[in-house]
C-alpha cells in the first residue's frame, strides 16, 4: 500500500452514504454463507445512509466514526468508543465496526483504520479494547489476531432473520 495515497480521518454528514455502501456492501460480502441470505438481501444503503445521518452528531463525542480516503474516495469507515455491556458503558473500549470497500480487500486499509481506532482510545486512557466478530468469519478473526487481539471465551448470538448467528468476543490489551 502507498501511504502516501491513503488517509485517514473523522467521518463527516456527507460521508454518510459512502460509508452505508461500504457497510452493506461488506456484510453482503463478507457474511454470504454466515448469516442468512434473506438477511443481506434485505439490507438497504439507503436506509443505512438514513441511519447515518441521524446519529451523525449525536451523543457525548464518545462514539468515533472514521473514514479511509484512497485517492479521495471513501474506502473504508470504522467506528469505535465505550465498550458496551448491555445498555451500560464501561471504562473499556470498543472496537464497533471496521469495514472495507470489498473491491479494497488486502490493502492495508482496514489495519489503518484498525490501527487509528487502538491509537485514539489509548490515547483517551483506555486499558482495553473489546470487539465481536463472527465466529465462523475466519478472515476477520484472522485479521484481529494479527493485530493483538484474541478470543476471550465470551460468545453470543445474534439474531438473523430467524437463526441465530453465534459471535464471539475478542479482547486486546492497550498500552500506553
Amino acid at each position: 500500500m502507498d501511504d502516501d495515497r491513503l488517509l485517514i480521518r473523522p467521518m463527516v454528514l456527507a460521508d454518510c452514504d459512502r460509508v452505508a455502501e461500504i457497510r452493506v456492501r461488506g456484510w453482503q460480502s463478507a457474511y454470504r454463507g454466515l448469516i442468512p441470505q434473506s438477511y443481506l438481501d434485505a439490507m438497504s444503503v439507503a436506509r443505512d445512509a438514513e441511519r447515518h445521518r441521524t446519529r451523525f452528531g449525536q451523543g457525548d463525542g464518545s462514539v468515533v466514526n472514521l473514514v479511509a480516503e484512497w485517492d479521495g474516495e471513501v474506502m473504508g469507515w470504522a467506528c469505535h468508543g465505550p465498550y458496551r455491556d448491555g445498555e451500560v458503558r464501561t471504562a473499556d473500549a470498543e472496537l464497533y465496526a471496521v469495514y472495507v470497500d470489498p473491491r479494497r480487500y488486502g490493502t492495508g486499509i482496514g489495519h489503518a483504520l484498525l490501527l487509528e481506532a487502538l491509537w485514539n482510545r489509548t490515547a483517551v486512557g483506555h486499558d482495553r479494547m473489546y470487539l465481536w466478530v463472527l465466529k465462523d468469519n475466519t478472515r476477520a478473526r484472522r485479521f484481529y489476531e494479527r493485530a493483538g487481539f484474541e478470543a476471550d471465551g465470551t460468545e453470543e448470538p445474534f439474531e438473523a432473520d430467524g437463526v441465530l448467528v453465534p459471535e464471539l468476543r475478542y479482547a486486546r490489551t492497550l498500552n500506553a
